[in-house]
């Protein structure tokens, strides 16, 4: 019998990637508080996150394969959240521009059959070019990336924000490390390929 595989996000984006991989699999919202916890370091906040949202849709399928994904991104050890507004992220371009900013993507595959966790923090390491203000509201105006850690969609226009990316699997910066999750996937007996 197969294994049904749930992927806890309800972003369109880890649905795209997921995509990739040519395989069944659904999409279930796992509604959690995604606040940071005192003195928790980036990665922390993310591969906990990422465990969370898993266990939580784990909870109400517990014959499946779960995968939980959370990012936050960096900029000199100060995290990053989701902008939200266009002032919000008007503020983060401007103090990223010309500056490296750290994705921290954390990925878990979470069996709720045998409640087995394989969980993981995949970084990417991103410099910005040194945009102008007029740049920055010109690609806030077309994209509106309100909904991305660190203000930009590599995977659209936001990549001309972008001077250079340094990491083992760019679609880590995107939110969902496929390079990770495949090795994950063929741990729990699920080949892609």
């Amino acid at each position: 019998m197969k294994q049904t595989i749930i992927l806890a996000s309800s972003s369109i984006y880890r649905r795209e990637i997921l995509q990739r991989l040519q395989m069944n699999f659904s999409t279930v919202s796992p509604h959690t508080d995604e606040a940071i916890l005192e003195g928790e370091k980036p990665q922390e906040t993310a591969l906990r996150l990422s465990q969370d949202k898993a266990k939580k849709v784990g909870a109400e399928y517990p014959h499946a394969l779960i995968i939980g994904c959370d990012q936050v991104a960096t900029l000199n050890g100060k995290q990053l959240g989701k902008p939200l507004n266009h002032n919000n992220a008007t503020k983060q371009l401007r103090a990223m521009r010309g500056k490296e900013v750290t994705f921290h993507s954390a990925l878990c595959l979470y069996n709720a059959e045998t409640n087995n966790i394989q969980a993981e923090v995949v970084p990417y390491l991103v410099k910005f070019r040194k945009l102008t203000d007029e740049q920055i509201e010109n690609y806030l105006t077309k994209e509106q990336p309100y909904h991305c850690a660190g203000s930009a969609k590599s995977e659209g226009l936001g990549i001309a924000l972008i001077e250079s990316m340094t990491g083992d699997d760019p679609n880590a910066l995107i939110g969902l490390p496929l390079i990770k999750l495949v090795t994950m996937l063929k741990n729990e007996g699920v080949n892609i390929i």
